[in-house]
Formats: structure tokens, sequence, C-alpha cells
């Protein structure tokens, strides 16, 4: 399988099952050891439990890099980062650096869900996409892991970017994150909503007042479209009918889903599959989990890729703070095009190609 892709704007990374675990973790350290002193490190992420890369991070700031970490204080499984938030905090970590967010709900709590690594060396780069630290060498908590998934083993993603005008948004955005105040009122400022547009990549973030981009952007194409989309997480009626309603405007949707019945309830496929949707989880022998979350869109010759830290949720698609991007470069859709034809072969049920 190819697991790499690279153009003078991008290069994507999968983990997977038969490839070597931590590649992507490793792909995160690597890149903090070879930001020299004066660089800079930003980023965003929900949960954190890498002990070996919250070192590196540490070790970079004493040598005299820049390093801002904004991590979400309360996951779904809340003591998931402790450990190294216990190692970021303080003048022995990253002091002020280390910034933690609890997002304020009435009802439902909205979450810090974006992944987003920013390095100023040795070029400027962004990395976005399904991946975030949640494991640990060794790990001490296998509870944890039990409850969210082997991220490092599973199936997961990160896309570099390096088009200056997307690197330089995703690094505003990281920073004003860290440094905002009032992150709840941030979310509805015109900034927060604005689509960025690069070379041949667009950057959206959630939350927003405007309509979900993707599904926006999937609804237009409209009848004769071929569909394919990989998500680790449907739930809620809101993303369930926006996808069946992809089905009934005339688009050929198939969709290959993460195997949690808690993260993709059965009522979910069941609604899709009457839609006319065709259906498929992604199971591992070992119950490594699906994680990855990307659209694969044709039309009239044309193809897209969408991609990001968006699941198709109520909470994701209202609530959360998420990044995602929707593409028209043709080795990202390469790329995500391979990455879906290895999932369909680990799929359950009748062929989706």
């Amino acid at each position: 399988m190819k697991d790499t892709a690279a153009s003078s704007l991008c290069e994507v990374h999968f983990a997977d099952p038969d490839l070597p675990p931590f590649r992507l973790r490793d792909l995160l350290a690597e890149r903090v050891a070879a930001v020299p002193p004066g660089g800079a490190i930003d980023w965003v992420t929900y949960y954190f439990r890498d002990r070996r890369l919250a070192g590196e991070l540490v070790r970079a700031r004493r040598r005299g890099v820049r390093v801002r970490v904004t991590l979400e204080r309360r996951p779904r499984t809340t003591r998931a980062s402790a450990a190294v938030i216990g190692m970021l905090s303080g003048p022995d970590g990253l002091g002020r650096g280390l910034r933690l967010v609890s997002l304020p709900g009435i009802v439902w709590r909205p979450h810090l869900h974006e992944k987003l690594y920013c390095f100023s060396h040795p070029e400027p780069v962004a990395f976005i996409g399904s991946f975030n630290p949640s494991g640990d060498d060794p790990e001490e908590d296998p509870a944890v892991i039990g409850e969210i998934g082997d991220q490092d083993r599973g199936y997961n993603v990160l896309v570099g970017l390096r088009d200056p005008v997307l690197v330089e948004t995703l690094l505003r955005h990281a920073r004003r994150l860290h440094r905002a105040k009032g992150i709840g009122f941030y979310r509805f400022s015109r900034a927060a909503n604005r689509a960025v547009a690069g070379r041949d990549t667009e950057i959206h973030f959630w939350p927003r007042v405007r309509p979900h981009p993707v599904a926006r952007f999937l609804s237009r194409l409209g009848r004769g479209a071929r569909i394919r989309i990989a998500a680790s997480h449907i739930k809620g009626k809101p993303a369930v009918r926006a996808l069946a309603r992809l089905s009934r405007g005339g688009a050929d949707v198939a969709v290959l889903a993460g195997p949690s019945l808690r993260r993709v309830p059965e009522r979910s496929g069941e609604m899709l599959v009457r839609a006319g949707v065709r259906f498929r989880r992604v199971y591992h022998p070992s119950g490594l989990p699906m994680h990855d979350k990307f659209v694969l869109a044709e039309k009239e010759g044309r193809r897209w890729v969408a991609f990001g830290s968006f699941n198709w949720t109520a909470r994701s698609f209202w609530l959360n703070h998420e990044i995602g991007a929707i593409s028209t470069n043709e080795r990202l859709f390469d790329a995500f095009a391979g990455r879906w034809d290895a999932l369909a072969a680990r799929g359950n049920g009748k062929d989706l190609s």
C-alpha cells in the first residue's frame, strides 16, 4: 500500500495495522527535534498521552524553541492526558507554553477536537488530520486505550501542508486559541467562519455560524456524483440525515465506518442503508480502531478530497472546535483513494467499489 505522497505543497502520512506502530508519533518527534533554537512549535490537540513526545517538546523548549501547546482539559476520557499535563505544566515543563482549554456548555460540552501541529523549521509546515498522540510507550494504563482505541496502531492520517497561505492561517489560528480569553466567543467571529483558500486547498474551521462546509459542498455536487466517505464516527440525526440526503439527491454514496457501536450506532447504519447508501464497517481482528476521517468526491472528471478532524456527529457539526480541508490536489486524492481501497479490503459485507 502506498502510504505517503508528496508534492511541493503537501505530504500525507498514514498509520495502519500493517505498518510499524508509532509511525505518526515518530513523525512528530522527528519534526520537533529538527526545530533549532529560535524556532517555534505550535500544537492544538484533543488527547495527549505520549510521554516520550512530551519529553521532546520539553527538550525543545530548553534549547530555545518557542513551544505552545493548547490541549483539551476535559476530553471524553477525562483522565487520559493527566500524566502528560503533569510533565508539561509548570516551569520545568512548558510553563506558560501549555494552555488547557475547557469550553463552556449547558447540555453538551463542546470539545477542542482539532489536531494541528505547526513547525517553523526546517521549513514551515502545518499538519492536520485525525491523529492525536493518545497512546504511550510503555503503556501504563491499558484501560484508557480500551476506551479510546489504539491510535498508534490503528488507521489514522496526518497531512502536512506547506502552502504558505495555509500554513500562516493555521499558525495564526493555533496562536489565537492559545492566547484567547474567550474561546467560546471566538467561534462566532468572522475569522472563525471564513474559508481560507490556498493554491489547491481550502481550510475551514468549526464550530460555525454558517452551514457545515463539507456537507454543503457535497450537496452542491448533486445527481451523478460519486461520493466515498470514511468515517470513524456517524451519530446523531443531523449528521446522518445530511449523508442520507446526498443519496436521495441522486449521488452514488458509499460509507466505510468504524466498528464501534458507540461511535457508529446500528441505527445510523440502518438509516443510511434505507436511504440507498452502501454501508460497511471496517473491522480489524485485533480490535484496532478505524480513525480515518475523509471524503472522496468525483463528478464529470473532477475530483476532490476532504479531510481533517471533523466527525459526522451532532457534536462535531455544531459544538466542537474542528479543522477541515477540501482539496483538488491530485496526489492527495490518489493517496486517499488508495487508502479507501485498503480500508474496503478490511470491510465486512458486500463490495463497495
